[in-house]
């Protein structure tokens, strides 16, 4: 439990002084989610912003990596694809959502093609649309976002939404530079801020620090599937690329040179095994011939420059690896999706990318890869062309007042503590409090019952702590804002997990041996202070229908 230090006192009044912007659309987040959601907007007829917390085209999980995405015209690959997906998804995925997602991005990656994007050509000379080099991509984005007439804020994260008469009405921040304040005020919202990965040092994820739930948690937002969080991707000891491609070049040691056990589940599973026993695990890309090495090199750039930067020869020498909390981002849970154009059940906000859950696509295993890049196309130019039609609506409504109509800032913890904010030392204690309770194996990787209730009630203190205590101002408030949100995703994790009676993909209940049938069903929760959860049955799949009559 962090300590609290007494420190001067600082206060948020967003309501006064720095940048004020109106819009019809606010989109808070720069990953491929947030620029197709500007895009549709603005394609709409929306006025646009976009907020990043970092430089939009350069921050988040897509930007510094490549990335698989669904691009499957109708036919046997892609009802096999389906099949597989149903099948994988432990009983939570839905057919309709997964096709019309794979229509959706397939529409997507020809769009980019046909707009100049630098798809690679297969070897028949054909571009090969189902592979997205994220730098390019990314950067791709941010020019056409731009072309389009998108206001980018670069630099201004979210920290609180904003409220007028039963709606989301914009959002507030500080400008990081600067530390100025400033407002947006809109007609709609779409939150693509991405997941939380708890600051695990994953590539492209310490940004994802679960902003995206905690603003809408304030709002009164619902979400679903987020025991499913328990995600690790697996990385080299001194690197931070969790791609899992290269590893499949791999055969994998303990520290005496003993092979790695074979039983005991996938490989992840194994290592999580050996490393809670005490030993180090060691790779050795011994696997395949030279030329796929170097096929593998040429392709993979950013998982070989670590090695490289220590004089390592991953293919002639063994190395230490280990596995880093890739949580909701690779994972699967987030904001509840309630309607076709990724509304949430707040009036005036919508969701997308990994701030939503994906359980439609992939249930109740991770989303890394085609499903996630496919959904962060489909999601984003939904909800911003839902967001784009909201908005219009209320500005047929208020006309004017609109902009001029009186909001109330939603932000609780780490902006307005309730007592005397404690000092700069608080906040890395507090995250390191957080950390203790999400990021070890033997307390996330596998779960038992009773280490559940032991975290809910260390989150429970941590929270208490954070919503009297912390706060700051300028770059400290940031900084104090990830803490609380981390804090809150944490309790929103556990919460759901322990009404997850069962072990099911991602939930791995090592007291709770298989899943139970009667349990194939959505784990909704809610709140801030007090947490709400509740059981949703799965809706029908579908799976005799034809495929005409399940796209929307």
């Amino acid at each position: 439990m962090p300590v609290i230090h007494d420190a001067p006192s600082t206060t948020y009044a967003n309501e006064s002084g720095g940048l004020v912007l109106h819009a019809d659309v606010l989109v808070i987040g720069g990953g491929p989610a947030a620029t197709w959601a500007a895009l549709s907007a603005a394609r709409s007829g929306a006025k646009v912003v976009l907020a990043d917390k970092g430089y939009c085209g350069t921050s988040g999980a897509t930007a510094p990596s490549n990335t698989g995405a669904w691009y499957l015209p109708a036919g046997a690959a892609r009802d096999a694809e389906v099949n597989k997906r149903l099948e994988k998804s432990a009983g939570l995925a839905d057919r309709r959502w997964i096709i019309r997602t794979m229509e959706e991005a397939l529409r997507g990656l020809d769009e980019l093609g046909g707009d100049g994007y630098p798809f690679p050509f297969d070897e028949d000379g054909r571009p090969y649309r189902a592979n997205l080099r994220g730098p390019d991509y990314m950067h791709h984005q941010r020019r056409r976002v731009k072309r389009a007439g998108v206001t980018i804020l670069d630099h201004h994260p979210a920290l609180e939404l904003l409220w007028a008469d039963g709606v989301v009405a914009g959002a507030a921040g500080v400008e990081l530079r600067s530390g100025e304040r400033w407002q947006v005020r809109a007609g709609a919202v779409v939150i693509a801020a991405g997941g939380c990965t708890f600051l695990s040092r994953a590539l492209g994820c310490d940004g994802n620090t679960g902003d995206s739930y905690l603003l809408a948690a304030e709002a009164g937002a619902r979400l679903s599937g987020m025991e499913f969080s328990a995600q690790y991707g697996l990385s080299a000891e001194h690197a931070t690329v969790t791609k899992g491609l290269t590893f499949t070049f791999a055969s994998f040691y303990l520290e005496d040179g003993s092979p790695l056990p074979s039983e005991g589940g996938d490989r992840s599973t194994r290592i999580a095994r050996a490393m809670i026993a005490g030993h180090k695990v060691y790779a050795l890309m011994n696997k395949g011939e030279a030329h796929e090495h170097d096929w593998l090199v040429r392709g993979q750039p950013n998982c070989f420059l670590p090695f490289e930067r220590i004089g390592i020869d991953p293919f002639k020498e063994r190395f230490p690896v280990t596995l880093r909390s890739e949580g909701t981002v690779r994972g699967t849970g987030g904001l509840d999706v309630v309607s076709d154009d990724c509304a949430s059940n707040v009036p005036g906000l919508y969701v997308a990318g990994d701030a939503a859950s994906r359980e439609k696509l992939v249930g109740a295993i991770s989303g890394g890869g085609s499903p996630n890049a496919s959904w962060a196309i489909a999601s984003g130019v939904w909800s911003g062309r839902g967001a784009a039609q909201f908005a219009a609506r209320q500005a047929g409504a208020l006309g004017d007042r609109l902009h001029t109509r009186d909001v109330r800032a939603l932000g609780g913890a780490g902006i307005r503590p309730n007592k005397q904010p404690a000092s700069i030392n608080f906040t890395r204690e507090l995250i390191a409090a957080v950390q203790d309770e999400t990021l070890p194996l033997d307390v996330n990787f596998f779960r038992t019952g009773e280490r559940i209730a032991l975290s809910r009630a260390q989150l429970d203190g941590i929270w208490a702590a954070a919503r009297d205590h912390l706060g700051g101002s300028g770059r400290e408030l940031v900084r104090a804002r990830e803490a609380a949100s981390m804090a809150a995703t944490a309790r929103l994790i556990w919460a759901s997990a322990a009404a997850r009676d069962e072990s099911r993909g991602l939930h791995r209940r090592v007291d709770r041996d298989g899943s139970d049938p009667a349990q194939t069903q959505h784990i909704h929760s809610r709140g801030v202070d007090d947490l709400h959860v509740t059981n949703a049955p799965t809706p029908h799949t579908a799976r005799d229908l034809p495929e005409e009559a399940l796209i929307s």
